[in-house]
């Protein structure tokens, strides 16, 4: 008897697509291949509603206008890796309202996914308004976010050059990097440099150091004798001409980079609107990239000075501006943005009782910049360090990373979303307000116990 009610509670709840109102009446679907696209428009557009493309730019142009004929205004198309970008900005081009769907959007939505082909669902779905676009920022912003992408990759390759030049010096005992800090800074460079031409004197060797480096010359010395074997200054060759390699790559990346930041329009003029002074102990030097104020330009572009906050470079502003754009209203307010991001807790409830509260696996290239971001501001004398610091002692070091980060994002939402410069808070400033919401919440407790709560003598200062 219990089995039938329920059964029966069910076919009552249970909604049908057919009984739903129509919203895109002149949507399609698409779904999208290696080899070739399935396209499904509405059935009474066309004698064939389903037809096959091919995945060259001339069979993208047919699928345009075999579109336009049927009178079709938005599209809607589900795809995996990068096979969806090339119809994507053929579409884009051609007039139509092109929104690129998560697949498991699309599984989620009950149905009998089997009985139809992917393509005719998806033009379903679509046309009831029940599927929601992946966000894609501006045409010229995606082009600098390739850029800057692309840029990623070459510093990651880079990176592994770097290794395999350690791992070769110390595989010859020659012991750099315990009297440098960075082997592959000026110092290092020149000797490594040295040591292919043929050079092994270490008194010459070592008299290529830079004057700021703090290790003596005879320690130098004693870390630039070693074994000096055929088969590893051949890897350290290769590796080093690898890295030079890599270097200019970079360096014409950046280029690139900086040729299409100037493309943007100008959101601030230095004249209405002047540029706030650098952060305390930040030189010009920091901030140059390809011989141009990257900070600078940056404010141009945004109207606002992202770099005046805690933790956020020039590298990191710009990652933010190219992966999200300027334009804030895709986010309705800042706890949307910090969930895209994948920074704020997921609340899991049932029957009352939250299950979980972990962040969700989201692959955000801004989260990860704000996390490496938040990572700095472990020893930063301000109020973000302050909160840093406070998390860590409370819920440990990769909470209060991913915390720290969700505050970062909220602060550059602010800042975009509104327009207005950074007013940082002071490190005193959030120790004192800290204490008064402490002291706040002891005498709400002591109230609730029936006690009163007497201040006899000043509290002590925090410690963050």
């Amino acid at each position: 008897m219990k089995r039938r009610l329920q059964s029966q509670k069910k076919k009552r709840t249970k909604i049908s697509l057919d009984s739903l109102s129509m919203i895109e009446p002149n949507a399609a679907g698409i779904d999208i291949g290696h080899r070739e696209h399935w396209c499904a428009v509405p059935s009474d557009r066309c004698e064939r509603p389903v037809r096959a493309f091919g995945t060259f730019t001339e069979d993208l142009e047919r699928m345009a206008d075999w579109l336009r004929e049927c009178g079709i205004q938005t599209v809607a198309m589900e795809s995996t890796g990068v096979y969806w970008i090339a119809a994507f900005q053929v579409l884009e081009r051609r007039g139509f309202a092109v929104r690129l769907v998560n697949a498991r959007q699309v599984k989620n939505v009950s149905g009998r996914k089997s009985d139809v082909l992917d393509c005719q669902w998806l033009q379903r779905l679509h046309s009831y308004g029940l599927l929601n676009a992946s966000f894609r920022p501006a045409d010229a912003m995606c082009v600098l976010r390739t850029y800057l992408r692309y840029r990623d990759e070459l510093v990651c390759a880079r990176s592994v050059q770097c290794q395999h030049m350690q791992k070769a010096l110390q595989q010859m005992n020659v012991q750099l990097h315990q009297v440098l800090s960075d082997v592959t800074g000026v110092s290092g460079l020149r000797m490594i440099e040295a040591i292919l031409a043929g050079e092994r004197e270490v008194q010459k060797l070592a008299g290529l150091a830079d004057r700021r480096v703090r290790a003596s010359q005879a320690t130098i010395q004693k870390a630039l004798r070693g074994d000096y074997r055929a088969e590893h200054l051949f890897v350290l060759r290769s590796a080093f001409e690898l890295y030079q390699t890599y270097e200019a790559k970079i360096a014409r990346c950046d280029e690139q980079i900086i040729a299409q930041m100037a493309t943007l329009p100008t959101c601030a003029e230095e004249d209405k609107k002047p540029l706030p002074p650098r952060k305390p102990g930040r030189s010009l030097r920091c901030d140059l990239v390809a011989g141009t104020d990257l900070r600078k330009e940056l404010y141009r572009c945004a109207g606002v000075d992202l770099t005046a906050i805690e933790g956020i470079g020039v590298l990191t502003a710009q990652v933010v501006i190219s992966e999200i754009g300027l334009d804030m209203s895709r986010w309705p307010t800042e706890k949307h943005f910090s969930s895209w991001l994948g920074l704020c807790p997921d609340h899991r409830i049932s029957g009352g009782k939250v299950l979980s509260r972990h962040t969700r696996h989201v692959l955000n290239p801004v989260a990860d910049a704000l996390r490496i971001a938040a990572t700095t501001l472990q020893n930063s004398k301000t109020a973000l360090g302050a909160f840093y610091r406070r998390m860590r002692a409370r819920l440990g070091a990769a909470s209060a990373i991913t915390a720290t980060a969700h505050k970062l994002a909220r602060i550059i939402y602010r800042l975009l979303k509104h327009g207005e410069h950074y007013v940082q808070q002071g490190l005193d400033a959030y120790e004192k307000k800290y204490r008064e919401r402490l002291l706040h919440n002891l005498k709400k407790t002591a109230a609730a116990l029936g006690l009163e709560l007497s201040q006899k003598q000043p509290l002590p200062p925090c410690v963050s």
